[in-house]
């Protein structure tokens, strides 16, 4: 009997709400959108993952309201893919899981470093800036390279962020 792909036996917030994040690549595509990658062919490039699933998983993050699809191109038709309000609240989400991983999992010293752009302040606990001890929201963060450079890809995506931009903003892809 093979593992089934939905929690339906559990009447729980929590298991509704893995039944659209929990899936693999699902976290990645947000975090993604975030870092300001809104075409399929930057996420498919940025994250490797195979393009069935990307579809998939883009198309269920538009069905829950997650992320919305935007027309940018016509002739031959093309969509960007942008977050919600709803999208944009996973922020302390995956700043903690970010966090969390810098913590446990990686060096002390992280890939990528979230600044308070008000006042230059790196972000800490609860996207709280260190410096002024403000809670800072998405749309004042400037995401920048960290010292830790071990993982120096070549996709469009991945040069990009190598340039420090604030995030929920359209990455500049030469």
């Amino acid at each position: 009997m093979g593992l089934g792909k939905d929690y339906s036996g559990q009447n729980c917030t929590f298991a509704r709400t893995l039944e659209i994040l929990g899936e693999r690549w699902t976290l990645l595509v947000i975090r993604d959108a975030f870092y300001g990658v809104r075409r399929f062919g930057d996420f498919l490039a940025h994250l490797d993952a195979p393009r069935a699933v990307l579809s998939d998983r883009l198309d269920t993050l538009v069905t829950a309201g997650v992320l919305a699809r935007r027309r940018y191109q016509d002739s031959p038709p093309r969509d960007e893919y942008v977050l919600t309000d709803a999208g944009v609240e996973l922020w302390p989400v995956l700043f903690q899981l970010t966090a969390w991983g810098t913590r446990h999992l990686d060096s002390p010293q992280s890939l990528r470093v979230f600044r308070h752009v008000g006042c230059g302040g790196q972000l800490s606990g609860f996207t709280t800036c260190e410096a002024c001890g403000q809670v800072v929201g998405p749309a004042d963060v400037q995401v920048e390279p960290g010292p830790d450079t071990r993982s120096l890809r070549t996709d469009r995506v991945s040069l990009a962020l190598r340039e420090p931009h604030r995030i929920l903003q359209p990455l500049q892809l030469g």
